[in-house]
């Protein structure tokens, strides 16, 4: 053979094996939804920039990944070197020092064009712990096309009233149609998110100033029996096992009139790729019963470092790049504007391409300005936090309420039975962590 073939032949498989110890991985935990998933597929582009990283990719469902990050994160395990938490976890897990601060990101970045309220939420002490992937809120999402057939009008603030008339006129079980999805998958912020925006609205608190429980009070009474009959009588059977997943398969395939959850729903109900309800969706302010204190959320899925992350470096390219404003414009090319990651970027609104594009736009942006996570009950609480209470001990203790919410659905127990297995839990819970005496 010529020598210089050999030579030409030993010098790319010597650089090749040069390259593969060059690259390092980035392990990313990450929850399943659509936007995470098209994530995943333009990762690519990321790749070509970066040939020395390599991206190892876990996807999983909600409460499984809150159960894998905090393990992770708390014991110094390392398994991960990127994960997606939110608002809730972001100060707890900063304060115990099991987050990398964000320190400076490049100027191409464009930090103060995210929404303060995402910046402050993911802060603790004054310094950032994770780049937000998209912001959220929660609204009614319903059918305007058989609204109008039906002669219903949606009111510009509607109650849960409303919702409830709406869904018994719209109801059609039989075929296979129902007046209304809601969540029911046990949680604390799963069928919690849903159940806490509604207790929130009935007038209910998860303490009183004094940490005292309040999981027994005649607020909570009215929430659970308002949510079990909405589920019961206009929800699709087996609601127990239902997600914003499910729902979203559900209300996208044109099988529910009405749903309530989070607005970054919009996006993918209105791309004709993922949702055969394409300009059917109206979009209203989530549903209120006395109070609008706490009726809707503000959440964000965001990018964060483990203190013991075995690349930071890597990760920390990919989380400035993943929530860029160019990662935006990347899917805007791939799916169009509408399904690009929401409430983020003040940039993204006043884009009019993404106005033209997001019928629901102007719907999230009030949502998300709107819900204030410092005063979300109608009376004075120690806590923040909409769908939870901004303490450590609530993963534990929402989840165990979720459960028991989900056992009353499923009609293992009472109301009444289960508001005192909740207050239990919860004065437990509270003794045991040293908030009561």
């Amino acid at each position: 053979m010529n020598l210089r073939l050999l030579i030409l032949i030993f010098s790319l498989l010597f650089g090749a094996v040069v390259v593969r110890a060059q690259q390092t991985s980035v392990t990313i935990a990450a929850v399943n939804n659509p936007d995470m998933l098209e994530l995943k597929k333009l990762s690519a582009k990321f790749l070509e920039q970066h040939p020395e990283i390599s991206l190892n990719w876990v996807i999983v469902e909600e409460n499984i990944l809150r159960q894998r990050v905090t393990t992770d994160v708390s014991t110094g395990s390392g398994q991960f070197d990127l994960v997606f938490i939110g608002l809730y976890e972001a100060p707890i897990f900063a304060k115990r020092k099991w987050l990398q601060p964000i320190g400076e990101v490049s100027s191409e970045y464009e930090l103060d064009d995210v929404f303060k309220s995402l910046r402050d939420g993911l802060s603790y002490d004054g310094k950032l712990y994770a780049l937000p992937f998209y912001g959220e809120s929660s609204y009614l999402m319903y059918r305007k096309d058989l609204f109008e057939q039906k002669g219903l009008k949606m009111p510009e603030q509607p109650t849960y009233e409303d919702i409830a008339k709406f869904a018994a006129a719209l109801n059609d079980k039989e075929h296979g149609f129902f007046g209304l999805a809601l969540r029911g998958q046990p949680g604390w912020g799963e069928n919690m998110a849903t159940v806490d925006t509604m207790a929130n609205s009935f007038g209910a608190t998860w303490f009183d100033l004094d940490w005292h429980p309040t999981l027994n009070t005649v607020a909570w009474k009215n929430a659970l029996s308002f949510y079990a009959d909405l589920v019961k009588k206009y929800g699709p059977p087996g609601v127990t096992a239902n997600g914003f997943n499910e729902n979203l398969t559900l209300f996208s395939a044109g099988k529910a009139a009405m749903w309530i959850d989070a607005t970054v729903a919009g996006g993918i109900l209105e791309n004709p790729k993922q949702s055969q309800v394409v300009g059917k969706v109206g979009y209203a302010p989530a549903p209120i019963a006395v109070t609008p204190n706490g009726s809707h959320w503000l959440w964000s899925w965001a990018f964060a470092i483990p203190e013991q992350a075995k690349n930071a470096e890597g990760a920390r390219k990919f989380a400035e790049w993943a929530t860029s404003k160019q990662y935006i414009q990347l899917v805007a090319n791939d799916l169009g504007w509408a399904s690009v990651p929401p409430g983020t970027r003040k940039s993204t609104y006043d884009n009019p391409e993404y106005q033209k594009a997001a019928p629901f736009a102007q719907a999230t942006l009030k949502a998300m300005e709107t819900a204030d996570p410092t005063n979300p009950c109608i009376k004075k609480v120690p806590y923040n936090g909409i769908t939870f209470v901004g303490i450590p001990e609530f993963q534990s203790l929402g989840t165990s309420v979720g459960q028991n919410v989900a056992g009353m659905i499923a009609g293992k127990t009472s109301i009444e039975e289960t508001m005192k297995l909740n207050q239990t839990s919860a004065e437990r819970t509270m003794k045991q962590a040293g908030y009561l005496k």
